[in-house]
């Protein structure tokens, strides 16, 4: 019998397409019922399940309350903001002790090939009802839970105020300060055990695709050929105004992903 897993990334109310979502994803209320529907479907050949729960603060490097232009406004939604921006004057830092390490962190992302900083509406804040697991999906695994007396391994990312944190496995620049944002060793050797892993989540263009790029570059060659992502279960962010076009990056990947060796299947079409 083939060990099964599930890798949930942020299916949390924030992302889902439903009355009151701070970062409604389109798509992504279908994307869990389908999920849930799944589970359901073959909940008692699945071993373990991860769900990874992006946990906020609003003071973040992300959020507007971070960032002030020269007349002290903070930047709109979706706002990108390089390196080039803060040296010019253009925005700069509601403290101004912050702005030094705040122009290294937008440096090192341009200089690693990242997104540039965007600022996302407030979202995924701990004690709020966005931090909340979708509630069709939620049913689902509490009842795969009590059917198979078994825990879901919730997986917390993103409280570090300093970086952004799209991967499960570690921080987009990891703070030494905190172990937290370095790679997380011990979720990748649970997932390299597993015969199967079947990843979804929201968003495609963002945390899916960080959280199994990180995975792709550290579990071992060996091991990509049991990722099978399910492709209508999850959807992209729309493309940003002047920015990247999320969505078509994101075909992009999965094909690229497809050539490392996992499996691009929808969640109706998979069989075990």
């Amino acid at each position: 019998m083939k060990n099964i897993h599930l890798l949930v990334i942020d299916p949390q109310n924030s992302f889902c397409d439903i009355p009151g979502a701070e970062l409604p994803v389109p798509g992504a209320n279908d994307d869990m019922n389908r999920l849930a529907i799944l589970i359901g479907r073959i909940g008692r050949k699945i071993e373990d399940i991860h769900v990874t729960l992006d946990s906020h603060r609003l003071v973040d490097i992300a959020h507007p309350v971070w960032w002030r232009d020269q007349a002290g406004n903070s930047p709109n939604h979706f706002t990108l903001i390089s390196a080039a921006d803060v040296k010019s004057g253009r925005w700069t830092t509601r403290i101004p002790g912050f702005r030094q390490r705040s122009l290294e962190y937008l440096e090192t992302l341009e200089r690693d090939g990242k997104y540039l900083l965007c600022i996302w509406p407030p979202h995924c804040l701990i004690g709020t009802s966005g931090h909340n697991v979708h509630q069709g999906l939620n049913e689902a695994l509490q009842k795969w839970s009590e059917e198979n007396f078994a825990m879901v391994d919730y997986v917390t990312k993103g409280s570090n105020p300093w970086t952004e944190h799209y991967g499960a496995m570690q921080a987009e620049v990891p703070d030494p300060a905190d172990p937290g944002t370095a790679l997380n060793a011990n979720f990748l050797q649970m997932l390299s055990e597993a015969d199967i892993v079947l990843v979804a989540g929201e968003a495609l263009s963002h945390c899916v695709k960080a959280t199994v790029d990180q995975i792709a570059d550290n579990i071992g060659s060996e091991h990509i050929k049991k990722f099978f992502i399910l492709t209508d279960c999850c959807s992209s962010i729309p493309a940003v105004p002047g920015g990247p076009d999320f969505p078509k990056i994101s075909q992009q990947w999965l094909k690229e992903m497809e050539k490392r060796g996992m499996t691009l299947v929808k969640s109706t079409d998979f069989m075990v």
